[in-house]
């Protein structure tokens, strides 16, 4: 049968390094449910994620779509790199594999991206990181997404990338302090390299964020990273079930 428009549910997952949570949006993107957090199993292996993502989506309810942010480069639903968590999500088609799991259609973005979605204004050149267990980006011009940016293994100051000075790893070493003199300089660095009209910067370790920012550059809460989800399915007019 086919849904009204008006009532498909989406379930929104946001796959992290420390964590995997998950809540359900109406058509316009609003939470139906609250978001919903496990810790991400370990070894992160596809199999016990997928499987924490089916326990997620058991707990939220009804939902007729899932979008998926994952912490890599993705292409057409298969996951390309994955630092954060396991060498097995290297050439695994996640898109496939979880909507075979979930028996709802599926679509898999970089999480970053995603969470941009939840947050441009769609004019201008807007940059996204996320501060988190790594270190995440994505780039839009006009609202259209330049896909596969992976701007954290780029080097960033003395030999070290964006990802290995600010990741949560790294934060945990040097304390606050010194983790937020590194981000003031990031923020200098990234204003030169991409002339952006606005930078929003979100992930879990944004709330730890402590310093003076520019006028165009704005924190967005994490939750922002499932709000995103929506934007995965705006060229879908339906869903059949």
């Amino acid at each position: 049968m086919t849904e009204d428009n008006g009532s498909i549910r989406t379930l929104s997952v946001d796959i992290g390094g420390s964590g995997v949570k998950a809540m359900v949006l109406d058509i316009t993107g609003n939470p139906l449910t609250e978001r919903a957090r496990v810790d991400t199993p370990q070894p992160a292996k596809p199999e016990v994620v997928i499987n924490a993502i089916a326990v997620l989506a058991a707990a939220q309810g009804e939902f007729h779509r899932v979008s998926v942010g994952f912490p890599g480069v993705v292409r057409c639903g298969v996951t390309e790199t994955a630092v954060n968590l396991d060498r097995d999500w290297i050439g695994f088609d996640l898109q496939t594999a979880l909507s075979n799991r979930l028996n709802k259609p599926v679509r898999v973005i970089n999480d970053a991206d995603m969470q941009g979605l939840g947050a441009i204004a769609g004019k201008g050149v807007e940059l996204v990181i996320t501060l988190g267990t790594g270190f995440g980006s994505a780039l839009f011009v006009d609202g259209k997404l330049v896909p596969n940016m992976e701007m954290g293994h780029h080097p960033f100051r003395k030999g070290e990338t964006y990802e290995e000075q600010l990741g949560r790893a790294e934060l945990e070493k040097i304390g606050e302090k010194r983790w937020n003199r590194r981000l003031e300089k990031a923020i200098a660095s990234l204003q030169r390299l991409f002339n952006y009209d606005c930078l929003y910067i979100g992930g879990g370790e944004a709330v730890k964020v402590n310093i003076q920012l520019p006028l165009n550059v704005k924190l967005i809460p994490n939750i922002t990273g499932l709000l995103g989800g929506i934007a995965l399915w705006r060229d879908e007019k339906k869903v059949k079930s």
